[in-house]
């Protein structure tokens, strides 16, 4: 399997990165939630990008045979902080313009 290479800054894409990992394995939430010895619960908050503990966090990436690694990271791109705020950065311009007129 290949490695994770991409910078995980938000909880989505946290999520993302998960539930392509749980299918890649072949295991349903229940299964995965249930090697992990947490809820399923816990399994559809975390690939959901909600908020949920380090605890389950740390369980669920033990049970997909991960672990969390921290490394320095620079400032976000435009791009990210966009995703961030949920914002479409083509949208901005078009409000702009329909205030004139």
């Amino acid at each position: 399997m290949q490695a994770m290479t991409d910078s995980i800054r938000l909880p989505d894409e946290l999520g993302r990165q998960l539930a392509e990992r749980r299918k890649a394995r072949g295991l349903s939430k229940s299964e995965l939630a249930q090697r992990a010895g947490k809820v399923r619960e816990v399994v559809y908050r975390l690939e959901a990008g909600e908020d949920s503990t380090v605890s389950s966090l740390l369980a669920v990436l033990g049970a997909l045979g991960l672990a969390l690694r921290l490394e320095p990271v620079g400032l976000p791109s435009a791009q990210e902080v966009a995703r961030r705020f949920n914002m479409d950065m083509d949208e901005d311009d078009d409000q702009d313009n329909s205030d004139v007129g």
